[in-house]
C-alpha cells in the first residue's frame, strides 16, 4: 500500500479541519492517539505491561497530552508508571492539562527524578511537529539522558528534536527505537537523514476522515482495516 507523507503544514490543517468542519476535538483525536501509543508499548513489551516500569516524559503541548493518556491506559493495564512533565505551573495547555489532572486522581504524580537506567521501555512525548530550532533547557538534558540510557524508547509521532518536515535532527535529538506517528507519516520522518533516530516507523489512527483528505488533494486507500496501528 503506498500512503502518501505529508507536511508540517498540511498536518496543521487536518487538525485544524477535524475540528473546525468535522467536530472531532482536540480531546478525541488525543485519546485515539494516547491509546494506540499504549497499545503499541504493551506490543513492544511483548502483549504484558505488568510490573513493566514505563517512564512516560511528556512537554506541555498536546503531544505530551497523548502520552499522558497512554500513561493512564498503561497503568490500567498494569505497568508502573513514572511521570514526568515538562512545564511550570499554568504553562500546560487546557487539554493536556485536564489529562495530567485526570492522572492526579488515580495517583499518578509527576516525579521530579526518575532512573532511566532501570526502565523497560522510555515513552517520548515531550515535543511534537510543531518543533523550531534545536531542543533547549531541560528537555535537551533530558534527550541526552534518554540517549545515554540505552533503553527501548517510543516516540509519539516524532522523535523529539527532529525537525518533521525535512528530517533533519536537531542537536540533541532522541534516537528512538520505533516512532508511532499520527494520520498519515509527516515527510521528515521518512527523509534518509531521519532513519537512525526514527527506528521502526508505525502509523496511527486517530480518525481523520477520507473526505477530508480529498479535500486536500490528497488521495489514499483505506489504510486502517485490519488494525489502528500499521507499520510503515
Amino acid at each position: 500500500m503506498q500512503i502518501p507523507p505529508i507536511s508540517t503544514q498540511q498536518m496543521i490543517e487536518v487538525d485544524r479541519l477535524m475540528m473546525e468542519e468535522y467536530g472531532i476535538q482536540l480531546i478525541q483525536m488525543m485519546e485515539n492517539a494516547g491509546k494506540n501509543l499504549a497499545e503499541l508499548s504493551r506490543r513492544m513489551l511483548g502483549g504484558d505491561v505488568r510490573a513493566k516500569r514505563i517512564a512516560v516524559l511528556s512537554g506541555a503541548g498536546n503531544n505530551g497530552g497523548g502520552g499522558m493518556v497512554a500513561a493512564r491506559h498503561l497503568h490500567n493495564w498494569g505497568s508502573d508508571v513514572m511521570l514526568k512533565v515538562f512545564s511550570t505551573p499554568g504553562e500546560t495547555k487546557n487539554i493536556p492539562a485536564h489529562q495530567l489532572h485526570i492522572l492526579e486522581v488515580m495517583g499518578i504524580s509527576d516525579k521530579d527524578t526518575i532512573d532511566l537506567n532501570t526502565t523497560d521501555l522510555i515513552i517520548d512525548a515531550m515535543i511534537g511537529y510543531g518543533l523550531t530550532g534545536d531542543p533547549r533547557g531541560i528537555i535537551a538534558n533530558w534527550i541526552t539522558r534518554i540517549n545515554d540510557a540505552g533503553r527501548p524508547v517510543l516516540a509519539l509521532d516524532t522523535p523529539s528534536g527532529l525537525d518533521t518536515t525535512t528530517g533533519i535532527p536537531g542537536n540533541p535529538c532522541v534516537c528512538a527505537s520505533a516512532t508511532l506517528t499520527l494520520a498519515l507519516p509527516k515527510t521528515g520522518l521518512v527523509a534518509a537523514e531521519a532513519i537512525a533516530y526514527v527506528g521502526d516507523l508505525y502509523l496511527a489512527d486517530i480518525s481523520v476522515p477520507p473526505q477530508l483528505y480529498t479535500k486536500l488533494g490528497i488521495e489514499i486507500p483505506p489504510i486502517f482495516t485490519h488494525d489502528t496501528i500499521v507499520k510503515m
